[in-house]
């Protein structure tokens, strides 16, 4: 056995058969190489983009409404049942809710304290959707009290405003404690009063919401209108910027909050560029193994009059195909030993110096970049071996 292992190998050492082996070890070093930062890279999009957006509780309350357009300006841009049922029905979107608003005029004023008054808008939602839920948002018929959530943006808001027209700032402790006159009106100019108070501030949702169960009375009686639909829908999700709720977006002509999903959007394109990375790479790695087979071809055609001589002596076609097929094993355990290691410094560079060494990112290598790797050593080893059987058996 010996004896045919260094005869093969005479054949090796060609001029011609050095160049093309060159090549192919060039080839499948550089295709492996761009293999294995592709992996590893779409790994550390995914994490960094979740652990950059990270949703509270586990999920993502985003508001959607209705592309307003030119076209359609005169419609009615408001959601039907059927499409918040649409919505829901969508394996990406955890639940969805409706966030309704007044179908009447609303006012609120503040009385002698703070002399100001406005038209109101005033919306409710489930209260699984509300951030913050105390024990006294709640409202029956014949009430005359009105518990309200208010947006903390639009605390922020009335804050920087205030000083300039004479007004006092307040903290979300205080404005608990100022009485707000919320004044309806009819279809035929009633006004009916209520007294009331901000029991909690909302992060979430920016509105002025008030208890399911006083707006659906309110709409009724003051708006004489039951079923409203609703110009936002607040839906909650495990990842805001998923493919598939991207997607769904873009093909229902959503509105959302660009703050909400911007992550999604560069995440989509660096994973395309990568995933393109990744396509080219396996080309590569494929006319690398082309170049090997043909390699192999013409070694083996070189030396079939020897190959014929050993068999003649003896040597069966398994014995001399498993004998040459071993001399590679070692060759594929360098190039993708190399390429591992090149593709580990690389990520540690990644880490170190333009992520700063932050803990959500690894400095090693993810397992599946690992697993790859050992795939494609066998994937080789495999290939060449069904090759060079196939070769020597076609001399028998």
């Amino acid at each position: 056995m010996a004896v045919a292992f260094n005869h093969i190998s005479v054949f090796l050492n060609t001029g011609q058969n050095k160049v093309s082996r060159a090549f192919g070890f060039i080839g499948l070093g550089i295709g492996v190489l761009l293999l294995l930062c592709s992996v590893q890279m779409y790994i550390n999009i995914n994490q960094l983009i979740r652990d950059r957006d990270t949703p509270k509780n586990g999920y993502d309350f985003i508001s959607l409404t209705k592309s307003v357009t030119n076209e359609n300006m005169g419609s009615d841009t408001r959601f039907t049942t059927a499409d918040v049922e649409e919505i829901k029905s969508k394996s990406f979107i955890k639940d969805a809710a409706p966030l309704v608003s007044n179908q009447f005029r609303a006012k609120a004023s503040a009385g002698s304290i703070i002399p100001f008054s406005t038209d109101l808008f005033l919306e409710s939602i489930n209260d699984k959707f509300l951030d913050t839920l105390p024990t006294t948002f709640n409202w029956k018929p014949g009430q005359a009290d009105v518990p309200i959530i208010f947006s903390a943006d639009f605390l922020e808001m009335y804050n920087v405003f205030a000083p300039a027209q004479g007004l006092p700032q307040l903290s979300e402790a205080s404005i608990g404690a100022v009485n707000i006159i919320l004044e309806c009106y009819g279809s035929l100019g009633q006004k009916t009063s209520y007294q009331g108070h901000i029991v909690a501030v909302s992060d979430r949702i920016n509105s002025v919401l008030v208890p399911e169960e006083f707006l659906r009375w309110a709409n009724k009686n003051f708006g004489n209108i039951e079923n409203v639909p609703a110009s936002r829908v607040y839906i909650k999700t495990a990842d805001a910027n998923g493919a598939g709720l991207q997607s769904f977006l873009q093909q229902k002509n959503y509105h959302v909050n660009k703050d909400k999903v911007k992550f999604g959007r560069v995440k989509q394109i660096l994973q395309g560029i990568v995933s393109a990375l990744g396509g080219f790479s396996v080309l590569v790695i494929l006319l690398a193994l082309m170049l090997f087979s043909f390699y192999l071809q013409l070694m083996i055609a070189k030396s079939k009059d020897n190959l014929r001589l050993l068999m003649t002596l003896g040597y069966s076609p398994s014995v001399l195909s498993s004998t040459v097929a071993k001399k590679w094993i070692p060759v594929y355990a360098i190039i993708i030993g190399s390429a591992l290691l090149l593709a580990q410094l690389l990520h540690f560079i990644f880490q170190q110096f333009y992520i700063n060494g932050r803990e959500m990112l690894s400095p090693f290598l993810h397992p599946i970049s690992l697993l790859v790797a050992v795939i494609l050593m066998i994937l080789c080893v495999a290939i060449n071996d069904r090759l060079i059987k196939k070769l020597l058996f076609s001399l028998v």
